[in-house]
């Protein structure tokens, strides 16, 4: 049998073939909440607009409602020969209503209904994903201030380059994943615009209220230009851009805690939650959760290439290459709420070995810096020279096979006669972390600054800093492994 909504062109039914490459209702019933509720604002507009009879209108709004009510009770049937969410619940609404539910598709098209509806999900989960993100950004800075002391070895190239605290490091996320927001925010403000009057590309010749709709739905606007309005799939594009950038910051993470609770490393130790063991090794704990998220990108960065190859030679309007947005849409923004909620609970959960991480920060000759820093500052030496007096120093303690600290004055006078016994005021990792003091710098003080204000803009709230402890790295417990 003919699928009736498309009218009388048809004679016959679909071949099986064709049913099942053109059905999407598999994946595209996830959008019945925003369907329905673009229905009810395009059935309310009609009315108002003298389109649509009061009574006509009643009939529909109720009907909806029955609509929603079934599918949200798990009661309703969709079927793979009405294609799409739309046909599903128009087709249930005029077995309800009867022929009223046949003049709701009045001014509207399913071109201009699948961009207004997708647009109201990708706002959705734009709201869902940002309030996840600063639920990871508390998280982080709530670790943050409980390791503002912790020293940590601060890596370029993964080799120990200088001593930084635990809470900066972790900082360093919470900014991150404040650009992120701010992208998911910005891509919101853009795709904020009500395709819906658009039709099938051209507009409409009845006298509809697009502003009604456009309001009635929390749209800014309605679209502008009625080819682009349907064809338009860069709120999506954008949004998955953003989500990709995101997942890459959580893979650097995640890359981080798998690396960091290794035995070779030991700095942090995650609970069963967040690790599985091995069905032939017993004393296996792997930090699968983390590998996850690492490996999410790859499903995120994916959907937006595929989603952009599917648009790049679309000519204006509505093509149904188009369908294939929402399962690779689905998929990402998916995969990147998983890892955000992954992540928030690895973070509340990992326990950091301080003793651990002191120890490693202070290998590597990570105080170099300060004493070519030291020799600027206090002999007036110029940079470039401090810089080649110090990998003197740096080559005799390895002579010496011993750390900067375990050199005598004599050993620092041996290689410059002006060095004195100041100098050893700057060779431990805690004078190193406190005086990088400079706006962003790593110092103890700074990392509760920065927490306070993150705090403040994340929760509305003023916060103050809070009090540093006077804690040596051994005093605060250990996660080792």
């Amino acid at each position: 049998m003919s699928n009736k909504m498309w009218g009388g062109r048809f004679a016959s039914g679909p071949d099986a073939i064709m049913e099942e490459i053109n059905a999407s209702i598999g994946f595209d019933q996830r959008l019945y909440r925003q369907d329905i509720a673009g229905s009810k604002a395009h059935a309310t507009m009609l009315a108002a607009t003298g389109i649509l009879t009061h009574e006509d209108r009643d009939a529909i709004l109720a009907g909806l409602d029955e609509v929603l009510a079934e599918i949200e009770g798990g009661t309703f049937t969709f079927s793979r020969a009405l294609e799409d969410i739309h046909m599903n619940v128009e087709s249930r609404l005029r077995e309800k209503i009867g022929d009223a539910a046949g003049r709701l598709h009045t001014a509207r098209s399913r071109n201009d209904q699948v961009a207004t509806d997708f647009r109201l999900y990708v706002r959705d989960t734009i709201d869902h994903l940002v309030a996840q993100i600063q639920t990871l950004q508390l998280g982080l800075v709530k670790r943050a201030e409980e390791e503002a002391e912790t020293i940590l070895p601060g890596f370029t190239h993964l080799q120990n380059a200088q001593p930084v605290t635990f809470g900066h490091h972790l900082l360093a996320y919470v900014e991150m994943l404040g650009r992120d927001a701010g992208r998911l925010i910005d891509a919101r403000k853009r795709l904020n615009e009500n395709p819906l009057g658009s039709a099938a590309l051209a507009g409409t010749p009845y006298p509809i209220d697009r502003d009604m709709t456009a309001a009635a739905l929390g749209f800014d606007r309605p679209t502008a230009n009625s080819l682009d309005a349907v064809s338009d799939r860069d709120f999506i594009l954008e949004t998955l851009a953003a989500a990709a950038i995101c997942a890459m910051h959580l893979s650097r993470f995640a890359e981080e805690m798998v690396i960091w609770s290794s035995a070779q490393f030991g700095f942090i130790k995650l609970s069963d939650k967040f690790t599985t063991g091995s069905s032939i090794m017993p004393q296996k704990r792997n930090p699968d959760a983390a590998e996850l998220v690492r490996a999410k990108i790859g499903r995120i960065m994916g959907s937006l290439n595929s989603l952009l190859v599917v648009m790049k030679g679309l000519p204006l309007a509505y093509s149904k290459d188009m369908q294939e947005d929402k399962e690779v849409a689905f998929d990402a923004l998916d995969a990147l709420s998983l890892s955000l909620a992954a992540m928030t609970g690895m973070v509340a959960d990992m326990a950091p070995n301080r003793a651990r991480m002191h120890a490693s920060a202070s290998a590597g000759f990570s105080t170099a810096t300060d004493v070519a820093d030291w020799l600027v500052r206090e002999l007036n030496i110029p940079f470039r020279d401090a810089h080649h007096i110090t990998g003197q120093i740096v080559a005799l303690a390895e002579q010496k096979n011993c750390g900067l600290e375990g050199l005598t004055i004599e050993d620092f006078k041996f290689i410059d006669q002006r060095i004195d016994s100041r100098i050893h005021k700057v060779l431990t990792v805690e004078a190193s972390v406190a005086a990088r003091k400079s706006y962003g710098g790593t110092a103890p003080a700074n990392v509760v600054v920065q927490a306070a204000r993150w705090k403040s803009l994340l929760t509305g709230e003023t916060h103050e800093p809070k009090a540093l402890g006077k804690k040596t790295h051994g005093s605060h417990g250990d996660g080792g492994l």
